[in-house]
């Protein structure tokens, strides 16, 4: 079985290049996206489709650094500084911790703290 990370690490390096496809394939079909109150921001890969298929086509400068990280079991805890954002109601550039629960090779849960 790969480990938490790797399937993080592939989620990072296809949100960098864009790829929605591949992007999504590192995602459970029942993914849940919240904030750190529990409120659902994503529920599911055609949410996450809504929302990220605009943002990696309107973003052609979209870059994410990963300064830190922790593994715990099956949850990666990344430290991001993601630049380039362009989406209605968002700011350019965004610093934020965010949580994976990973569980049979896909990210099933995902925290934001931004």
């Amino acid at each position: 079985m790969p480990e938490a990370t790797d399937v993080v690490d592939r989620q990072i390096a296809t949100f960098r290049d864009r790829d929605l496809e591949h992007f999504l394939g590192s995602y459970a079909a029942d993914v849940k996206i919240k904030d750190f109150d529990g409120n659902v921001l994503m529920d599911g890969l055609e949410a996450m489709r809504g929302q990220y298929g605009p943002l990696f086509r309107d973003s052609p400068e979209l870059r994410v650094e990963i300064p830190r990280r922790m593994v715990a079991g099956d949850h990666v805890i990344d430290e991001e500084d993601i630049s380039g954002f362009i989406l209605a109601g968002f700011p350019p550039a965004m610093h934020a911790v965010v949580v994976y629960r990973v569980r049979d090779g896909l990210i099933h849960d995902v925290v934001f703290l931004m």
